[in-house]
């Protein structure tokens, strides 16, 4: 039976999502896709997590991308190509609405579709030899909407168009000024940093972290806010997380969460 493409473990609050394709650098394929948006649905509904960790199988790559020698067999014409895309803005979409923050791992490559996902997560941290980049203008693609929504949002449409329209690939220091990671520690440390991170986020408030997540994506909207959305921002006093934060202060304790 051929192993499962995309593998969850959990670990207290904490969950790792491994893009699980460590023979062909985790490139990915219309089942990790449709796999990786399954695994996001059934994380985000746990409410027993805090915090997803999202990394690629054997350490050399985060993902490099989709598979070309897929591409004849499912990716050919443009009929083909929408339904390919419908499952890939699918996973994508469920990355970026999921409930909890999530971290990504990137150790070595983390290009096209692999920097799409890592985009749309809420830290990243990368090792000093990864590599990023979007490089499919010398394969004649073109990276959908749904696709360009992470890098825009990380970066700006004009770093945006560099990447997509120069096609380089470039190193980690780079994508830190560009904006498209969070931190650059020694290849050695990027799983202890960002378990490190993991555990941090998984100690604070749950309803806080979930709120900030939804917050900060509704403040990309240019709409105003109704007064409903704006009341919400109070909807914290009202929990026992809260009173539980204020009396652990006082009383010089870490608090113990619960996540009401």
């Amino acid at each position: 039976m051929p192993s499962d493409p995309v593998l969850v473990a959990r670990d207290g609050a904490i969950a790792t999502l491994t893009l699980n394709r460590p023979e062909k650098l985790n490139a990915l394929t219309l089942p990790m896709w449709r796999r990786l948006g399954e695994r996001f649905a059934e994380i985000s509904a746990d409410d027993r997590l805090r915090c997803i960790v999202i990394r690629g199988a054997g350490g050399k790559a985060f993902a490099p991308g989709n598979d070309i020698s897929e591409f004849a067999a499912v990716r050919s014409t443009p009929d083909e190509a929408k339904a390919y895309g419908a499952v890939m803005h699918g996973a994508l979409a469920a990355v970026r609405d999921c409930r909890h923050p999530v971290v990504a791992l990137i150790e070595g490559v983390c290009v096209g579709g692999g920097l799409e996902i890592a985009a749309l997560c809420d830290l990243r941290i990368c090792g000093e030899s990864s590599r990023f980049g979007v490089p499919i203008a010398r394969l004649g693609l073109v990276m959908a909407y749904a696709e360009l929504e992470g890098l825009v949002r990380l970066a700006s449409p004009a770093v945006a168009a560099e990447i997509l329209i120069e096609g380089r690939v470039f190193g980690a220091a780079e994508a830190r000024e560009k904006g498209l990671v969070t931190r650059v520690v020694p290849d050695a440390r990027v799983a202890d940093e960002a378990y490190a991170a993991a555990g941090r986020i998984a100690a604070g408030a749950p309803l806080v972290a979930r709120w900030h997540k939804r917050f900060l994506r509704r403040m990309a909207d240019p709409r105003p806010l109704a007064e409903a959305e704006a009341d919400e921002a109070y909807a914290c006093y009202a929990t026992e997380d809260f009173r539980e934060g204020v009396r652990a202060f006082l009383e010089k304790r870490a608090p113990a969460f619960k996540g009401r």
